[in-house]
């Protein structure tokens, strides 16, 4: 019933897949780790994959009956029913009837821990009047970056933590080079990440700017301008935003990201 889905497998090339491809765009970060347990169907019409310790994906095609999703799904609940999951993401139709058998099996509960909404940007709309450039963080930086995600991690998950235990991941993110900050007068007021990239596209993560230095423009400027880098590179930005923070969303809309479907992210308990 299931075969590896590997990287760059044929079945995320296929219509019905692209179709979906940015409202599942993680599952390309996914299938590059070797520790992932990563899987399709013969026909490409089913795809799950999970990196270790996290959420599985869950991706079934449009086309694909009811039916033959609820078959699809059983056999997927069977397949890992000695397999640890602590939570489902995607499409919320879909993987709400995941949840549902898979904690019948597992002798789980389940709850809806967020929702967001995946976004493409075919054109910026760069914001006028924006004091400050963009800069690629260096490691003068790190303590600063540290700062930002420590602030990222209460704002966006109600986390907080101290940033010396962010500097690990400070450290690691600016050496990427894929972490950007917006300076004005030479200060950091705000940073944005570049996660990824995939054969299409390349997804935008770790938005932030503190609390004091918000509505004046700098994460619309900051975002925008990792938006051209990554149009230069002949890819299409995304990103994913949590449908509770109605002005993330509302920024992103304004500065050109259209809306690609609703992603559920279910946890079991």
């Amino acid at each position: 019933m299931f075969e590896n889905l590997v990287q760059n497998d044929i079945a995320l090339g296929q219509r019905q897949f692209m179709s979906d491809e940015v409202q599942y765009n993680l599952v390309h970060r996914i299938t590059e780790s070797e520790s992932s347990t990563c899987l399709k169907t013969p026909d490409g019409r089913m795809i799950f994959a999970q990196s270790q310790g996290h959420n599985g994906w869950l991706w079934i095609s449009r086309d694909v009956t009811s039916d033959q999703k609820k078959f699809m799904i059983l056999q997927l609940v069977e397949h890992l029913k000695d397999h640890t999951l602590p939570g489902v993401s995607g499409e919320p139709h879909t993987v709400e009837n995941f949840a549902e058998e898979y904690s019948k099996v597992k002798h789980l509960k389940y709850q809806t821990y967020m929702t967001m909404e995946s976004y493409f940007c075919p054109k910026v709309n760069k914001p006028l009047n924006v004091r400050g450039e963009v800069h690629q963080a260096m490691k003068q930086d790190v303590e600063t970056v540290a700062q930002f995600m420590a602030g990222f991690s209460e704002g966006a998950y109600g986390v907080s933590v101290d940033r010396t235990s962010k500097r690990s991941a400070a450290e690691n993110a600016v050496e990427t080079g894929n972490l950007y900050l917006w300076l004005v007068d030479g200060v950091p007021v705000s940073m944005a990440n570049i996660a990824h990239r995939s054969p299409r596209h390349g997804r935008i993560n770790a938005v932030f700017t503190p609390l004091f230095l918000r509505k004046k423009g700098y994460a619309s400027a900051l975002v925008v301008e990792l938006c051209l880098i990554l149009g230069q590179n002949g890819l299409v930005p995304m990103l994913y935003a949590d449908l509770k923070n109605p002005n993330s969303n509302k920024i992103y809309k304004n500065i050109g990201f259209v809306e690609a479907g609703k992603i559920a992210d279910i946890r079991f308990s």
